[in-house]
């Protein structure tokens, strides 16, 4: 056999080239309105994590579930030598929450709006990061002001790796700078801008949509369960004319016609023996729809699993008991503290930046509340069985009173 030169396959190419479909990777390009400079910088997973976040409902149930468990509301704590000063620095940061952040309209919207999307974004895009404002005389945090996570860029190509921020037109500004903060999800060797809680569920979320069309066609093809009527012409008489036995069979035909669509839903047709009535539809319907359900089932557990969210958390819970979903909720918060104990850190950096400008010497601690009302019962017979232990180990003289005094102030 001859060999075939790469001159000899190309007007094949160019003909299959002419009836090829769009890639998969032109139409995303297309609907996310990807650059090369984005591609190259890997900006573009965070427009698909946007993407699949506002379009697919399962993608954007587990992400708003995520970022409102974790935006509890916060508070700062102070640690002073005195009761002045601690009440001074609350004072303090008390206005710094209020102030702290502004919405897209340009209001002082504090951290109220600030958590959420700050969760938002750290949850969705792998990470969150902006510039501290102080005032112009110094004398504390004017407000915190976010950069977008698309513009965040970490370059290894150099001697040294560096991040830095694109500001358009081939312009970057360096970001090893005292004013500038990030908070990254899981961030490692291998990723120092975080990772998405996202990451996993492109592929996933596809195979679901793929489905969820699928079955739409399915039902759109099959449509509902309609009635098939068959009509047995009567035999004709002896000595009938054609047009009679003809004009007889219509009538027949459209008394029967007639009777069929005066039916109610509650009626029953009556009809001879020779109108066959049946349906039109898809076979075994019951097990076509089980069918779509475990399938659709099975790909939204997928996504779930994927962004680290039990199911149950977004309402698939199959027979779950109270005491199994309790445990995989406190599994679920546990995960939240994780995340919620970076975010205090930048939480605390802001808030000792303002003490310091206002010369205040005091330390400050961000503190999440993560408490439930379903808690509060469990939580109070837990105190009171440690106040009950406390006091049966001083009456039996196996503590001394100043051990006890300690302990009972860390259970206040």
């Amino acid at each position: 056999m001859a060999e075939l030169k790469l001159t000899d396959r190309a007007p094949v190419m160019a003909r299959l080239k002419t009836y090829d479909r769009p890639a998969t990777a032109d139409r995303l390009r297309q609907t996310l309105n990807l650059t090369n400079s984005e591609v190259r910088s890997g900006r573009y997973r965070i427009s698909l994590y946007r993407f699949l976040a506002e379009n697919i409902p399962a993608v954007h149930a587990c992400l708003w579930t995520w970022v409102r468990l974790a935006a509890a509301p916060g508070q700062f704590e102070i640690e002073a030598g005195s009761d002045h000063i601690k009440k001074a620095a609350e004072n303090r940061l008390g206005q710094l929450s209020q102030r702290l952040y502004s919405s897209a309209a340009g209001n002082r919207a504090g951290l109220a709006t600030m958590l959420p999307d700050l969760f938002s974004s750290l949850f969705r895009d792998g990470l969150f990061g902006g510039f501290v404002a102080v005032n112009a005389d110094g004398s504390g945090v004017d407000q915190f002001i976010p950069v977008d996570s698309k513009q965040i860029v970490y370059d290894a190509s150099g001697k040294l790796p560096q991040i830095y921020i694109e500001s358009g037109e081939n312009k970057s500004i360096g970001v090893d700078r005292d004013d500038f903060y990030l908070v990254p999800l899981s961030a490692g060797i291998t990723h120092p801008l975080g990772q998405s809680i996202l990451q996993a569920v492109p592929f996933v979320g596809y195979i679901e949509q793929q489905l969820v069309d699928d079955m739409r066609r399915t039902s759109h093809n099959s449509g509902f369960h309609r009635l098939h009527v068959r009509v047995t012409p009567p035999e004709r008489m002896s000595g009938e004319s054609d047009k009679a036995y003809i004009d007889r069979i219509n009538n027949y035909f459209d008394s029967t016609v007639t009777m069929i669509k005066s039916c109610e839903v509650d009626d029953n047709p009556v009809t001879w023996d020779n109108v066959e009535i049946s349906q039109v539809g898809p076979q075994n319907v019951q097990s076509v729809t089980n069918s779509w359900f475990m399938n659709h089932r099975a790909m939204i557990e997928e996504i779930c699993a994927g962004t680290n969210l039990a199911p149950f958390l977004l309402g698939y819970s199959y027979g779950a008991t109270t005491t199994w979903s309790s445990l995989k909720f406190d599994v679920v918060m546990r995960q939240v503290r994780s995340v919620q104990s970076e975010v205090a850190r930048f939480m605390e950096w802001l808030g000792a930046i303002d003490l310091a400008l206002a010369g205040i010497k005091a330390e400050c601690r961000f503190v999440f509340d993560n408490t439930f009302a379903y808690q509060n019962e469990e939580r109070v017979r837990t105190e009171s069985s440690r106040v009950d232990n406390l006091l049966r180990l001083y009456e039996s003289g196996l503590i001394d009173k100043k051990v006890a005094q300690d302990k009972a102030e860390r259970l206040i």
